[in-house]
């Protein structure tokens, strides 16, 4: 296999990828790294076509310093896809470091002779030190599922390819001219070395975009666009997850008092307002792996995994109270709102229904006795004490 053959595969792929996260980019707005990426991959179509077009110059050296500085550029628009997609910001002191010595290291590499060791090393240290970042970025970025890890994995082969390509080219040799480069077997391996690592991080980097754009649609799908927390779909799915695996939880139920009263006098816009504040309250008063939801118009649910009765009674009146004190100055509305709040701990076996049920019945004796308090379901306190019972 020629490395002109090779070559053209790599193009080919390029070129496949390019589309590829074009169309990711064209229908997902969500993926922001993928026109980076799909810019990348066209400027490495660019770059082997440099490849071809070298063996035809009488004065190699103009192309070649293109070639160097275009590789450089794919990896460079590539790098910043991938942390665009991890939503961290592209490491710009060291890429830049990197361009300026690439830069100052041109009229270096290129007056030394041809394939010399010395030449071949400097020749792949920017390539070297821009495929490294990749991986160290990814690890910054702390996202350590199985698809991120391998693609860290694949940066570092990558990047110690580069390193290990002026070994290749002293163990079976390499041109004497540039133009004579696709004809050795050190072009061969070097390229053929080159389009798996691009396949596999292509193909990798696909299925992370993939992955994290169904996540990103799941939950979107369980999110109340209003309030920011849970809707009643995402709420019961993840609190039945939490209870299978909690061996205890507390679950309140929280409504907002006279809410009709609100849209009434103020607008339906002012009672949006009430309703993204108390979720925003619900939501910074509870534990980070606390769950909150709106479960219907101004009805909220939060259930605290492996808490007690206590636990969650103590979050409601400390909410309760918060909210009850606040002014909260929505669309001119220049007055304070109140809430009621209903607590139950989970009986296993029980199921959600069941305690959402006898929160919500702990609810509306809180509703009725006055609203703006808080009140526990009876079946979790305990039995009263018999007088004169031994």
């Amino acid at each position: 296999m020629t490395a002109a053959f090779v070559l053209g595969i790599n193009m080919a792929v390029a070129g496949i990828f390019a589309v590829a996260f074009t169309v990711v980019a064209a229908t997902n707005r969500s993926a922001r790294g993928a026109w980076w990426l799909a810019l990348g991959c066209g400027v490495g179509i660019v770059n082997a076509g440099l490849e071809f077009l070298l063996r035809q110059q009488a004065d190699p050296v103009p192309v070649s310093i293109a070639i160097f500085l275009v590789f450089l550029s794919a990896l460079s628009f590539a790098l910043i896809g991938v942390a665009r997609h991890y939503r961290v910001e592209p490491p710009w002191t060291a890429m830049a470091t990197i361009w300026i010595v690439t830069v100052l290291l041109v009229p270096v590499v290129f007056s030394m002779t041809y394939g010399s060791l010395s030449r071949l090393v400097l020749y792949q240290l920017p390539y070297f030190a821009m495929q490294a970042l990749f991986g160290m970025m990814i690890w910054r970025s702390g996202r350590r599922q199985p698809l991120d890890l391998l693609l860290v994995a694949l940066q570092a082969v990558g990047a110690t390819l580069y390193l290990l390509k002026p070994l290749f080219a002293i163990l079976v040799g390499t041109a004497r001219t540039p133009q004579d480069y696709m004809a050795t077997t050190y072009a061969a391996i070097s390229q053929s070395g080159s389009v798996v690592v691009l396949i596999a991080t292509g193909l990798v980097m696909l299925l992370v975009t993939m992955r994290d754009t169904t996540a990103e649609m799941i939950a979107r799908s369980e999110t109340d666009p209003l309030s920011g927390v849970f809707n009643r779909r995402g709420f019961e799915r993840h609190a039945e997850a939490a209870l299978a695996r909690e061996g205890k939880a507390a679950l309140i139920a929280a409504d907002l008092d006279h809410f009709k009263q609100i849209n009434d006098s103020f607008g339906h816009a002012a009672g949006d307002g009430v309703i993204a504040h108390f979720a925003a309250m619900l939501a910074e008063a509870a534990p980070s792996e606390a769950i909150v939801g709106r479960v219907g118009g101004e009805e909220f649910a939060v259930l605290l995994p492996a808490a007690l009765l206590s636990d969650g009674r103590l979050y409601a009146e400390a909410v309760r109270a918060a909210f009850a004190s606040a002014e909260l100055p929505v669309l001119g509305v220049d007055r304070r709102f109140s809430a009621s709040f209903g607590v139950a701990q989970w009986m296993p076996p029980e199921t959600l229904p069941d305690l959402l049920h006898r929160a919500d019945t702990a609810l509306y004796r809180a509703k009725s006795g006055g609203r703006n308090r808080v009140c526990v379901a009876l079946g979790d306190l305990p039995p009263t004490p018999v007088r004169g019972a031994a």
